[in-house]
């Protein structure tokens, strides 16, 4: 009786192991596709954020070229402008190209607000009020009936200063972007 036990129990074994295996097999599996699923869910997910990354950073870097160009092209329009207004050649396509450069730069600086970190608006908002200055200067001049020298100067001067201002707000974007310091002059 006792090996007939002992036979029971030994096929018992064999018949739960024999229908266990699968059970357990599949079990284990599952677990070990479960895992990797979650692995790369999260590579999957880390790869979509690196990616957005980039974008974020490719937006931003063409919205500051966008931007140095505007305000470079406005300034030197001004300064152009400043020249035809001293020497009475002023056109109206001179002043069309002055209002475009203008409108550009307006343009550039409000897509700008949206994307440029806080030292680059700053340094933006710090040239817009500049350029604003000199354009109020510029038109008055123009407007007078004489051109008074030292006028003419005063604004030269602060058009030159602007080019200063504008080297150092470039290099503030610069440094946003990670861009190593380039170049001291325009």
């Amino acid at each position: 009786m006792e090996s007939t036990l002992v036979a029971l129990a030994g096929t018992t074994i064999a018949v739960m192991g024999t229908l266990l295996a699968p059970v357990l097999s599949q079990r284990l599996l599952s677990r070990a596709q479960s895992d990797q699923f979650e692995r790369q869910e999260r590579a999957a997910d880390a790869q979509w954020a690196r990616e957005q990354r980039v974008a974020e950073r490719d937006k931003q870097r063409e919205c500051y070229v966008a931007a140095n160009a505007g305000y470079r092209r406005y300034r030197v329009e001004l300064m152009n402008h400043l020249w035809r207004v001293h020497k009475g050649e002023v056109t109206p396509e001179a002043r069309a190209s002055l209002d475009a450069a203008r409108h550009a730069m307006h343009a550039t600086f409000a897509e700008a607000q949206m994307v440029a970190s806080d030292a680059v608006l700053a340094e933006l908002d710090a040239m817009a009020v500049s350029l604003a200055h000199a354009y109020d200067r510029v038109m008055r001049l123009e407007e007078a009936d004489t051109s008074p020298e030292e006028v003419f100067e005063e604004i030269r001067v602060m058009l030159l200063r602007a080019n200063d201002q504008w080297i150092g707000m470039r290099g503030v974007m610069r440094a946003d972007l990670g861009v190593e310091p380039g170049p001291a002059g325009p």
